[in-house]
Formats: structure tokens, sequence, C-alpha cells
């Protein structure tokens, strides 16, 4: 039961796992010895990407518009995909880490799943996002100029963060990079009446609200997994019979989770319906994996590495649908604004986005994530608390049961506070616990406090750095424009 993605078989999967692993102890732990030159790969990488996001930006504006408009809307569609690339090199890890700090997944199977359904994620669900970045934010009725440089400026203040905040190994929020962005651009543009605060206000709650449910929710879920399995005298005997009901309950969770997040928005499907068809599935799932998990258990030594082996498929299975539902979403974080442009420069009322700003968010999302995303994801895999697949499974439900019940409640929450307030949890709860086997006097230290202050202070910072970085973008785009 035990899945080891480097042990594959000789021929094309191994020679897929070699390319796309890191080579050196430098590559490993996010340094680059070889400096410049084993940078230049991808900063050529990344040039070409950059290109197409012209060239595609071109063909998409032909000669339906003047000269002036197609070059505004070929920068505004590089920036677009500079900003998709520091999406998937900074976000893409809340997804990806516990998989990879667990063991379950190699850095290299990890980028390959993640840029698969991310891309696939911003394609087929990704076009049905984008109306609260562009609408929600700031009042576009009560704007007297034109829309193109307040969103051309949020959309380059938020990259730059994100680029920053990646270069520091400081998982934050895209989405509230971007909300930042547009209200500084925005109250740079026409003042303070031009925004939205009631969601400016929601951003903010869910600063404390987003961390705290991923932290108790995967607590929780770890604590109930070793009352139930690891601190029982037989492990494989609770295993066998705990195991499933545990799949199932990832079933549901994530398939409700889909409904409602990663092509909710193309079905618009009631939240009762969407538990109903949840439900439905965790059912299904029971019935197929109670008697192989059950052999599966019993065939495992009974230890905590035996128990952890019987959760390896249904973290890569979370693993790809975390991807796939941060692309429908997180997408728009990237290409609304640029969507927003294509509309006012192609006079067009509001509509579907087209499929070439589609692609170029989801293949930037990838490319930014195989190019730099091995930093964060070694950050929240490894450099926070120690996971193993029991750890890394209460973090993936969390994150799902926090988005379920956050939407059922109107209530926003950002996905990355969810996923890094869930490692947290985790790590603390193992400090309570050892903390009270302990000898007198003794304090076990299982969170890296430094890397948890440098976060916590990277998300106070975010939205308040992106205004002020989009102000002053959208200043000088009135001075030069």
């Amino acid at each position: 039961m035990k899945l080891e993605m480097p042990e594959v078989p000789h021929g094309r999967g191994r020679a897929l796992a070699a390319a796309i692993e890191p080579h050196d102890s430098g590559a490993r732990d996010g340094t680059r010895a070889g400096g410049f030159g084993h940078d230049l790969p991808r900063l050529l990488a990344a040039a070409l990407a950059l290109c197409a996001a012209f060239v595609s930006a071109m063909w998409s504006a032909g000669s339906a518009m003047p000269a002036a408009q197609t070059w505004l809307l070929c920068a505004a569609a590089v920036v677009g995909a500079y900003m998709a690339m520091n999406i998937g090199a900074n976000d893409v890890a809340n997804n990806m880490g516990p998989a990879v700090g667990s063991g379950t997944l190699t850095l290299g199977w990890a980028l390959a799943i993640a840029a698969t359904f991310e891309t696939l994620g911003a394609v087929v669900a990704g076009g049905e996002v984008v109306h609260t970045i562009k609408s929600d934010i700031i009042d576009t009725t009560r704007m007297t100029v034109p829309l193109d440089g307040l969103m051309l400026a949020a959309l380059l203040a938020a990259a730059l963060w994100l680029n920053l905040a990646t270069a520091l190994g400081a998982p934050v929020s895209t989405t509230h990079s971007i909300v930042g962005a547009v209200m500084g651009a925005g109250f740079a543009a026409g003042g303070s009446t031009l925004i939205n605060w009631s969601t400016v206000g929601a951003v903010f709650v869910s600063w404390v609200v987003s961390p705290l449910m991923g932290a108790v929710l995967a607590a929780a879920v770890l604590y109930a997994i070793k009352r139930s399995i690891t601190w029982q005298r037989d492990m494989t005997a609770a295993a066998a019979r705990v195991v499933p009901l545990l799949i199932a309950a990832m079933a549901w969770a994530f398939g409700t989770y889909m409904l409602t997040q990663g092509i909710g928005p193309l079905l618009e499907l009631e939240p009762l319906t969407a538990n109903a068809c949840g439900a439905a599935l965790a059912g299904l799932a029971y019935a197929t994996v109670r008697a192989p998990v059950a052999r599966a258990a019993l065939a495992q030594p009974n230890d905590k590495q035996g128990v952890n082996n019987l959760f390896t498929w249904p973290l890569v299975c979370a693993a790809a649908l975390l991807s796939f539902a941060h692309g429908a979403n997180d997408v728009a974080n990237a290409i609304a604004p640029l969507a927003a442009i294509h509309e006012r420069l192609a006079g067009s009322t509001p509509a579907a986005t087209p499929l070439w700003i589609l692609l170029l968010g989801g293949l930037g999302l990838a490319l930014g994530l195989a190019l730099y995303g091995g930093k964060l994801i070694r950050t929240v895999g490894h450099e926070i608390t120690e996971l193993d697949r029991m750890r890394a499974y209460a973090i993936a439900m969390s994150a799902a049961l926090t988005v379920i019940v956050a939407t059922q409640l109107g209530m926003p929450v950002s996905t990355t506070h969810v996923a890094i307030g869930a490692v947290f949890g985790i790590g603390f709860l193992r400090e309570h616990l050892k903390h009270r086997r302990a000898p007198p006097g003794a304090r076990p230290v299982l969170v890296h406090r430094g890397q948890c202050l440098r976060i916590v202070a990277a998300w106070l910072v975010t939205v308040p750095a992106t205004a002020l970085l989009a102000g002053l973008g959208y200043w000088l785009w009135e001075c030069f424009a």
C-alpha cells in the first residue's frame, strides 16, 4: 500500500522522475549554488512565457483595436502572465507541501501533479470566478477614469509583492495580495468612496478566521485519529475499522468542496444539494474501499508507519483535487484584471472570459510552480513542523472542511491561511501532547517559532504593502501615460 514515487520502474517512468527531481543539494534546500548559470534556464523559460503572453494578446487583438490599445493589451497580458507565475510559485505550496513533507510524494511528482491539475482547473472552471476581483472590491460605476490603468497597476503591484514573498520563503495569500492592490489603485484613482469597504472588511475578518479554523479542525482530526487508531493496542485492527471511515469522510469533504468551489461556479448547486452529492460519494467510497483497506491494514506492521502507509493514495487524490480547485478559483487573481482590461479595450459588455486568457492564467500557474514552487513547498512541508501521512491527511481535511463551512456561512476565507494555520495546529497539538508526557521542567518544541513569526508578519503586511505599491503605480501611470 505504500507509495514511494521515486521508486518507479525502469524506462520512461524512471526517466521522468529523474528529469523532474532536483539533482543537487542546493536545489533541495531552495538555494542555487551555481549562481546565475543555474538560474539562466529558469529566466529563459520565464522570458519565453512572457513572450507567449505578448503574442497571444497580439493575436487576440488582431486589427480590431487601434495600435495604442493593442500595445496596452499586450502589456497587460505580460503582467498577467507574470502574476500567474508568481501565484504558481507561492500559493500552490499550500496544497502540495503536506504531501511532500509527509513523504507521500517527492518534490518532482508533486510539481507534475500540481501543474497538471492547476491548469485543468483554470481552463475548465476558471472563467466564472473573475467577477469579485473585477467588480466587488471597487465600485466601477462611480469611476470617472478608465479602468485599464487601475487594473494594470494593481496586477503589477500584486505580482511584485508575491515575487518578494516567494524569494523570502513566506507563503502569503494571493487573494489578499490582489484585493489590497485593487483597493490601493482604486483609492488613488477615486478616493475612499470608490472602495467597497464591506468586501475589504470581510478580507480582514478572514485574516483571523481562516488560520484559527484551519488549526482547530486539523488538530481535532489528528486527535481523533490518535484516539481511534494509534493509541490502541492493536493498531492494525483499529486501522482496518477506522481508515475506511476516514476515506469516506474525505470523499464527502472533497466531493462537496469540488461541487462548491472547484466546479461550483459552473454548476451553481445549492449547499444542501452539494452536501447530498458529497454524502452519496462518501457512501460509494466506503463500500468500495472497506474490504481492500481492511486487508491492507492487517498486512501492515502493528506500528505507526504501518498505519501511515494506508493514507498514501487518499493524500495523492486530495492534493490533486486541491490543486484543481485552486486553479479554478485563484486563477482569477491573475486574469480578472486582465479580463477587465480586455473588456474595456474591446468595448464589449461583460461576458465569458476569453479562452486565451484562461489558458494564459493556467499555463502561467503551472510554469511558475515548476520553476520556483519547490522553495515554498519545502517551507510548508518541512520547515514549520514535522509531518507524516496521518498529519498531512488532517491538514487536507481541515482545508476542505473549513472552505465548506465558510462557504455555507457566507464567510470569506483564505485557503493559504487555512492550510498554514492547519500545519501550525498540528504542530502545537503535538507539542501539547508530548508536554503532558514529558518529565517535569521539560518543554518539547515541535513548531519552528521563527517561521511562524515570519509568515504571520508577511500576512499582516500583505494588504497594506500591495495597496501602497498599486497606489504608487497608478500615480506613475497618471503622470506618464
